[in-house]
């Protein structure tokens, strides 16, 4: 009788096997991502990352020196829309002479009920003055100061 009971738990015990294995290499893809590269602080990528990953952070103070300095002056402060669980994706950047737009695809969980990603295409566009880039306009996730939505 013993031995029955342990060749009815065969079937239990491969499968808790399997699962351990899934949630190891699971674990390992997860924590062998590679961390973001730092770009250029000097390009209008390398701003733009500044940028985002201040307002992710909730450090709106910094976030407010990569913008343009009359923006920065008059900024009206708003609450950035959805800081948590946001990634964002550098897709290209075009520059014509002292303007650039940097084209980013932001991605956001969507929480709820059956969770899920909310994925858009979105700009920056940036504006060179005295040789140095500043933000001059945001997509509206990471419109920190009413004036630089667009």
């Amino acid at each position: 009788m013993i031995q029955a009971a342990d060749t009815s738990r065969r079937p239990l015990y491969i499968a808790i096997g399997t699962i351990v294995a899934l949630v190891i290499v699971a674990l390992t893809a997860v924590l062998a991502r590679p961390a973001s590269v730092e770009l250029d602080s000097s390009s209008p990528e390398g701003i733009v990352q500044r940028y985002t990953e201040a307002v992710i952070a909730g450090d709106d103070p910094t976030a407010r020196e990569s913008l343009a300095a009359d923006l920065r002056q008059e900024c009206d402060q708003i609450e950035a829309y959805g800081r948590d669980d946001t990634r964002v994706t550098l897709s290209g950047t075009t520059e014509h002479d002292d303007k650039a737009t940097v084209e980013v695809t932001v991605t956001q969980n969507g929480g709820g009920v059956f969770g899920g990603e909310y994925t858009s295409d979105e700009r920056f566009h940036l504006e060179r003055d005295a040789g140095e880039w500043y933000i001059t306009g945001t997509p509206w996730q990471f419109t920190i100061c009413e004036e630089t939505g667009r």
